[in-house]
């Protein structure tokens, strides 16, 4: 029996693509925050997303196998980091400013939700989940079942954890601490260490294959399982891909896991 997916929400894709984000981005910098209901902030670190591409970056796109996928792309760094090393790679956010910026830094994007249909469902050699998404969507248990069904048999995920010893759940706003950032929606996040991250993966079958920390940023390899797909679920994957190729850049030639790296 297939698992229904539930969608990012209303409130995270309006929340991303809302003014405060989208002014950060046109700046190249912040502030800009996840503030709790509780009045609790993370700070989000604008101006790194917004750089090239950093040695604790590199540790990670040295990793990738195949064609690379980058979930919650941002601003676009490590897709245009990738393409400049001759990858394959698409990024996927929910925000229009940063699908422009990716565009404009080279890189190929889509603005799109990891919880709708995408481009070559079941084929990417290798997805990213870095600068804290293994938050999104607030579950990462869920998170992570989803992504199985976007990576190829056997495909690898290398996300980022959080620095902590952490395994929360929250709902959140963006706050660039301006007045009208109150009225932003809140929507749910994860936050999860690496022993948590761990603990969710193996629940989810997923198998650790490399661990390691650089610049004081925690990283996961995780391999996916190589099971059997159903006539069923290749012929919804090749449909929605079908559905989705036609909607990608112009610098895509169609649906880049046919397509190889």
């Amino acid at each position: 029996m297939s698992t229904v997916l539930p969608p990012a929400g209303p409130g995270a894709a309006a929340s991303w693509a809302a003014d405060p984000y989208g002014r950060a981005l046109s700046r190249g910098r912040g502030p800009l925050f996840l503030r709790g209901m509780d009045g609790w902030l993370l700070p989000l670190d604008v101006e790194r997303w917004c750089a090239a591409a950093d040695a604790a970056d590199l540790s990670a796109l040295r990793r990738c196998e195949g064609p690379v996928i980058d979930i919650g792309c941002g601003p676009g760094r490590l897709v245009a980091a990738l393409a400049a090393r001759g990858h394959r790679a698409l990024g996927i956010d929910v925000s229009e400013a940063a699908v422009g910026r990716t565009r404009r830094t080279g890189g190929a994007a889509l603005r799109r939700s990891v919880f709708e249909p995408l481009p070559g469902e079941g084929r990417w050699g290798t997805a990213l989940l870095v600068d804290g998404n293994i938050g999104i969507g607030g579950d990462p248990r869920v998170l992570l079942r989803r992504i199985a069904t976007v990576l190829a048999p056997g495909g690898l995920l290398i996300t980022e954890a959080a620095p902590h010893d952490v395994d929360e759940r929250v709902r959140v706003r963006l706050d660039d601490g301006r007045e009208q950032a109150g009225t932003a929606p809140h929507f749910p996040w994860a936050r999860v260490g690496v022993s948590a991250l761990l603990l969710h993966a193996r629940s989810q079958s997923w198998k650790p294959v490399g661990q390691w920390e650089a610049d004081g940023r925690p990283f996961l390899a995780l391999r996916r399982a190589r099971t059997v797909r159903t006539t069923s679920q290749d012929a919804d994957t090749a449909n929605s891909a079908a559905v989705m190729s036609s909607q990608l850049p112009r610098n895509l030639s169609g649906d880049i896991p046919l397509a190889g790296s």
